[in-house]
């Protein structure tokens, strides 16, 4: 992973957090590829992802990959954002979580945003009460944008050259997540006698056809306000939280070991 990470996965825990987005993206990807006649029990494949996913930050705790400073700003942000998510419960499409997830995952790395967003949205629903079958996708969502935000190029950027980038980003982000949670819904929304309804055994054309129209028929209306409103936040507080997180970042010193002087020891 890139330097600017403060976590850096061994071999074992990059071999896991590729099996685990393997598992998950078959959780999102099967109706175009699914010849069955039932509908599978697609949970199952974000069960066990989840189960691979946090048995991938216990390895990177035991390996001291993920260091105790690490674990206590990561639970300092995942708090943050699971009590900022519900702000907007009942306002259509106000979700006032994602420009954290983006911006921390901007200063801490990839490997740190994909770990935020997965436990975020789990405690979230926790708090929450949204433990249900829909929590493997929306973690998974959530943690594959942390990953992207970390992984944005311009490390250099700074101002509004680098605001204007996150704005893009939150942009985009916010409509990805729409469409990773129609793909969980569409399968099972409107049974299978409408022109827009999933149809097993059906040509992957003829489906991705059918997904897109649902999509933009049902979902624009979340979509466009999460976009908005989450380009809203990052362009009025993205350069406040950047530097505070980058000064947080500095005065840890994240990864580097932890040495008291004489006057501590005595």
């Amino acid at each position: 992973m890139r330097t600017n990470d403060v976590v850096r996965f061994s071999p074992l825990g990059t071999v896991v957090l590729t099996l685990a987005s393997l598992i998950s993206a078959a959780g999102f990807l099967w109706p175009f590829f699914y010849n069955g006649q039932s509908l599978p029990r697609t949970q199952l494949f974000f069960w066990a992802a989840l189960i691979v996913a946090f048995f991938l930050v216990i390895i990177q705790i035991s390996n001291s990959a993920l260091d105790a400073k690490s674990v206590a700003l990561l639970g300092v942000l995942s708090a943050l954002i699971a009590a900022l998510r519900p702000l907007g419960a009942g306002a259509v499409g106000i979700e006032p979580m994602w420009f954290i997830l983006i911006l921390s995952a901007r200063v801490f790395g990839p490997s740190f945003g994909f770990i935020l967003g997965l436990t975020s949205m789990f405690v979230s629903a926790l708090l929450t009460g949204g433990v249900g079958p829909w929590l493997g996708y929306q973690a998974f969502a959530a943690a594959w944008i942390g990953m992207a935000a970390g992984m944005l190029g311009g490390k250099k950027l700074r101002g509004w050259r680098e605001i204007s980038l996150l704005i893009l980003f939150g942009i985009i982000a916010a409509q990805v997540f729409g469409i990773l949670m129609d793909l969980q819904f569409w399968p099972w929304a409107l049974g299978a006698d409408t022109q827009l309804s999933y149809l097993a055994n059906g040509a992957i054309s003829e489906n991705l056809t059918r997904f897109i129209t649902f999509h933009f028929a049902t979902a624009m209306a979340w979509d466009i306000p999460r976009a908005v409103f989450t380009a809203v936040l990052l362009m009025l507080s993205g350069k406040a939280v950047l530097s505070a997180l980058r000064r947080t970042k500095t005065r840890a010193a994240f990864l580097e070991p932890i040495e008291f002087n004489e006057r501590v020891k005595a």
